[in-house]
């Protein structure tokens, strides 16, 4: 019989904690909130697409909008303790010389500089706590070379140096950072994915999903949820010294060339 409470303790989050979950609308995120709130937590997203019922819809772009949102998560929820930063945008699909500056330079305005903001305004609070818990949404584009989506890769590649350094940075005030690269994930943002880099390349659709799930050793696409197990594992008292760590939940990913 296992009596371990770390173990039994898995799957709970402890009593009291607040967290955020940013582009929490839809998707990854949304099932990422939903784990968190089963876990027992209290939970608050924000989302730009007001569509999606967020708490706050927030352009994580906008420094202002992302202060705002931090003045009434302390005054509405009194501090925070977990952050999960999942924003994040696909950008263009395309050769080097194929894909504009600016939207080049879009991608990492949201991606990385939406998560630099979002974090600089948590620290705060989550040393107030006297510690917690931020875990970065980044992708095995973070951490594989991924031909024709060069800007995602820089954002995500980003993302991970981040979590690492804040690690080291925030060690001492007992905040842990983490980093989750999930593989290919089945649902509506693939398709978009598959359709932007059909269009760059001339490829067949069905081709290129045939290529994607061929990626991986278990040839298969990902679902949200088992991302969301991952946010939760490092939210319980089971992951308590688990930090600056990156976490692929990928299905074995062997290469993200797709064709």
């Amino acid at each position: 019989m296992v009596n371990d409470p770390l173990i039994l303790e898995v799957g709970r989050v402890p009593e009291g904690t607040r967290a955020l979950v940013t582009g929490g609308g839809s998707g990854i995120g949304r099932s990422i909130a939903a784990a968190l709130h089963s876990a027992g937590a209290t939970v608050v997203v924000c989302d730009a697409n007001s569509s999606t019922n967020p708490d706050f819809v927030v352009d994580i772009a906008e420094e202002v909008d992302v202060q705002e949102m931090f003045r009434r998560i302390e005054q509405d929820l009194g501090g925070l303790d977990v952050l999960v930063n999942n924003v994040g945008i696909a950008g263009p699909a395309g050769l080097v010389d194929e894909i504009a500056t600016d939207a080049f330079d879009h991608v990492l305005e949201v991606n990385v500089g939406g998560t630099f903001r979002v974090t600089r305004q948590a620290v705060p609070l989550l040393r107030a706590s006297g510690g917690g818990l931020i875990v970065n949404i980044a992708s095995t584009a973070g951490i594989f070379a991924y031909p024709y989506r060069s800007p995602y890769v820089a954002s995500k590649w980003a993302m991970v140096g981040l979590g690492q350094s804040w690690a080291m940075e925030l060690g001492a005030d007992d905040i842990r950072v983490n980093v989750i690269c999930p593989g290919s994930v089945g649902g509506p943002r693939m398709d978009q994915v598959i359709e932007r880099e059909a269009e760059a390349t001339g490829i067949d659709e069905a081709v290129l999903r045939s290529g994607y799930e061929s990626q991986v050793s278990m040839r298969r696409f990902m679902d949200p949820a088992d991302i969301a197990g991952a946010v939760v594992y490092m939210a319980s008292p089971a992951g308590r010294h688990v930090s600056g760590q990156v976490l692929s939940v990928d299905g074995a990913t062997e290469t993200l060339r797709s064709s």
